[in-house]
């Protein structure tokens, strides 16, 4: 005989019955608009809208500005002002973008997309 004709059917299962209010909606928790941008404009392409970013970059370029600009204008004198004042912004802007790469690497590592 066959096993399989021996066993009983389970019951229809009535859909009709179910209203709308049995249905719970999940909370979606993602990034914010803001979250998701910053994650773009740090890893892809994009401006960075983070002022204290802006803020730390901009202090860095001065002080390396005038760091070089000083030690070239002492050193060489008038070629070594320019020369230095060059190197400066260079080296600063540089310095301070690569510094901030990594910070936000690390931080989107951590999960904090601020």
């Amino acid at each position: 005989m066959n096993a399989d004709a021996e066993k009983p059917s389970p019951p229809p299962v009535d859909f009709t019955d179910q209203g709308e209010e049995d249905w719970v909606e999940a909370e979606v928790s993602g990034p914010t608009s803001q979250e998701t941008y910053n994650m773009v404009s740090d890893v892809a392409i994009g401006m960075n809208l983070r002022w204290r970013d802006n803020i730390f970059q901009l202090k860095f370029i001065v002080v390396t500005t005038l760091l070089f600009t000083l030690v070239g204008g002492l050193i060489f004198r008038v070629e070594g002002t320019v020369t230095g004042f060059v190197v400066g912004v260079l080296a600063g802007l540089f310095g301070s973008g690569i510094f901030l790469m990594i910070y936000r690497a690390m931080r989107h590592s951590q999960g904090k997309h601020d």
